[in-house]
């Protein structure tokens, strides 16, 4: 089907979807990358990653003590033990809440953001609101976003860079007691990885 009878069925030639389904025929053409290995990423990304490597990583710290002391003081390490790797995670700090402090993460020059991680970023990450703004007035921004902390809660804005990657590492919720892992990974979300939430019991 070529491009005319494209627009004839109501596809938009210019569309980033069309765009970039062009860009990676391309590269696959000039032998730069293979097709598999994108359609597994993409999967990876979308079903099998999302943010749950970083929740059980965040669950495995509420359960393990040691492994909560190893991941805060080197989480290079504590990644590479867990074999977690790949995309924008060459180098990683982990940032703990507790009372009293609490820690978020922008990346003010770009969208630098630790993919293998939390998956995906979400699309207010990349804004250049946020990215100015949460450095400026992190209490009202957070606020905003549906998240207010008492005034002496100190708030520690991290940098992301492309030497450096931050992930939050939220406080467990309160009456998590029993539970497993896994079950509490399902409370440890995206957002309260990069600090604009807190893990909670829904």
């Amino acid at each position: 089907m070529n491009k005319q009878d494209d627009h004839h069925h109501g596809v938009d030639p210019n569309s980033p979807e069309v765009r970039t389904e062009a860009l990676e025929d391309l590269l696959v053409e000039k032998g730069l990358i293979d097709r598999g290995r994108v359609d597994a990423l993409i999967e990876r990304f979308e079903h099998d990653l999302g943010p749950m490597i970083g929740a059980r990583l965040v669950a495995k710290s509420w359960l393990e003590p040691q492994f909560r002391k190893s991941l805060l003081e080197n989480a290079d390490r504590a990644l590479e033990e867990e074999n977690i790797k790949g995309a924008e995670i060459e180098h990683v700090e982990v940032k703990a809440n507790e009372p009293g402090v609490h820690n978020v993460v922008v990346c003010t020059l770009c969208s630098c953001y630790p993919w293998a991680l939390l998956g995906l970023p979400p699309s207010w990450y990349k804004s250049p609101e946020y990215r100015s703004r949460v450095v400026r007035e992190p209490r009202k921004v957070l606020q905003e976003m549906g998240l207010s902390l008492d005034a002496e809660t100190e708030i520690r804005v991290w940098d992301s860079s492309s030497e450096t990657r931050f992930l939050v590492l939220p406080e467990r919720p309160e009456g998590t007691e029993q539970l497993g892992l896994e079950e509490l990974a399902q409370l440890v979300t995206r957002d309260s990885m990069i600090g604009v939430a807190k893990a909670k019991v829904s």
